[in-house]
């Protein structure tokens, strides 16, 4: 017997549920998604702040939000392949280098 699918509002409000359950757990389970959430609290109104038109704002506080989206997939793999590596990857310093590439330019 198949399940009907969820429409409308109460699709909405499930996936909002979900999504809700999801960030609380990377918050209380990963020590990196809360580093990484401190330096977007400080990045991102530096990535407005120093931008000096749209195209360059969206430069600078583009990465920061994708390394939050990163570091919850990230987190999302780990959970369900339940492995954790402890190698460094050369591209861990690409935000570091984008920033410096953008405000070099001033």
């Amino acid at each position: 017997m198949q399940r009907e699918k969820m429409r409308g509002m109460g699709r909405l409000l499930r996936a909002f549920a979900s999504s809700a359950k999801g960030f609380t757990g990377a918050w209380r389970e990963e020590q990196a998604f809360r580093q990484e959430v401190g330096f977007a609290c400080v990045a991102l109104p530096l990535a407005l702040w120093l931008g000096r038109s749209g195209v360059e704002r969206a430069l600078l506080a583009g990465p920061v939000l994708l390394i939050l989206i990163v570091e919850l997939l990230n987190s999302a793999i780990e959970a369900t392949v339940d492995r954790i590596g402890l190698e460094r990857h050369v591209l861990a310093g690409l935000l570091g280098v984008l920033w410096l590439l953008v405000l070099l330019d001033r």
